[in-house]
This record gives structure tokens, sequence and C-alpha cells, in this order.
């Protein structure tokens, strides 16, 4: 599989809902480079780390996270860019910006993904500390 294939399929099991298809797209070594400063800030490394990260964050938004594609994904070489629309609501809080999800892709298997906000300091504040 290209690496643009690895992130469609991946993107597609993550849609669905089927996390174990999803996960599968993962290297056993795979590094989540989650930014800001909130609570779930930090590298989470390998996929049991970046399934409890994702977990928590449903559990806050009580299952009102959702992320969706907003527009076309980019390639180069192993690198795929995939500009995305995501929301939340928590407490009275809520949460709606884009942002671009940038995947390294090595040998089919999802190795890195760093994540970029349109808004940092406002997601920092949604998320908490």
């Amino acid at each position: 599989m290209t690496a643009k294939e690895v992130i469609t399929a991946f993107s597609d099991a993550l849609g669905k809902g089927d996390i174990p298809k999803a996960f599968s797209f993962f290297s056993l070594e795979a590094k989540w480079h989650q930014p800001g400063n909130n609570k779930f800030s930090d590298t989470k490394n390998k996929p049991e780390q970046i399934g409890e990260m994702l977990s928590k964050m449903m559990e806050y938004t009580k299952g009102t996270l959702v992320i969706q594609p907003n527009g076309a994904m980019m390639v180069n070489a192993n690198l795929v860019s995939a500009p995305v629309r995501f929301s939340a609501l928590c407490e009275g809080k809520s949460l709606d910006m884009t942002g671009i999800d940038l995947y390294g892709v090595k040998d089919g298997k999802i190795i890195n993904v760093w994540l970029f906000s349109e808004d940092q300091n406002q997601e920092d504040d949604f998320w908490g500390v």
C-alpha cells in the first residue's frame, strides 16, 4: 500500500468506528505527537498509549468528539497531510476548529502522527490541564 492508501484505510476504519482495524495500521513503535499544554498533550508511544488517550478524550466529551476530513490529502514521499475539522462538547464548552494531521508511514504502517490545530490556545482551554 502507498502511504496515502494506508492513511485512507486508517481514516475509513476510524470513521466507521472499527477501532481494531484502524489500529492495525499503526507500527508497534508508533508515536503520536499531541500538541499544546493540556491534559492530553505529549508524545504517546505505541498503539496502547495512543488508544488510551483517544478513549479518555471520548470519555471526557461523552462521545461527542468528531474528526472529519476537511479537504484533500497531500503526499510527499512517506508523509501524508490530512486537513481535518474536529468538534466536541463538554460541560457547556464547545470546540469546533480545523487542523492538519501529518502522518509518517513506513513499510505500510503509521510510524508518526503530528497534529496541528487552528487555535491551540482554544484547544488547550477546552481540554484543560
